[in-house]
């Protein structure tokens, strides 16, 4: 619904979030704010949740080690999870948030839990992505 999408689209301009690109057709963008470590985070409204993905890194070859790290982080993140795409070649953090009662204040909740995950554990996910 072009509704959901442009609504989300205006949230995520009044929060200070780039977007780099767009596909109306998919109702999907790719957004950044640089300063908050927020690079290429794909935001998609697939009726009837929004769907958030951040890339992170490749998976590492260490992937035991990796994933039980991840594992331990998801346990204390706000929102979202660190996940694997499709493919199993890229960490992920994702979240989803329901369209249909989504406001500002959801979204930007959600997009700080992202910040806070970046800061907090940004230092573990170099160490990781070396392994």
């Amino acid at each position: 619904m072009q509704g959901h999408f442009d609504e989300v689209k205006g949230f995520l301009l009044d929060m200070g979030i780039e977007i780099l690109s767009e596909d109306r057709g998919q109702e999907l963008v790719v957004a950044s704010k640089p300063d908050a470590g927020i690079h290429n985070l794909v935001v998609d409204c697939e009726e009837p949740i929004l769907v958030m993905e951040q890339p992170i890194m490749p998976v590492p070859k260490d992937k035991q080690t990796c994933f039980a790290e991840l594992l331990k982080m998801n346990r204390y993140l706000v929102h979202g999870a660190f996940a694997l795409d499709p493919g199993s070649n890229m960490i992920l953090w994702r979240d989803t948030l329901q369209l249909a009662t989504l406001d500002r204040d959801e979204l930007e909740g959600s997009v700080k839990a992202l910040v806070l995950a970046l800061a907090e554990y940004g230092t573990d996910l170099l160490r990781l992505s070396k392994l």
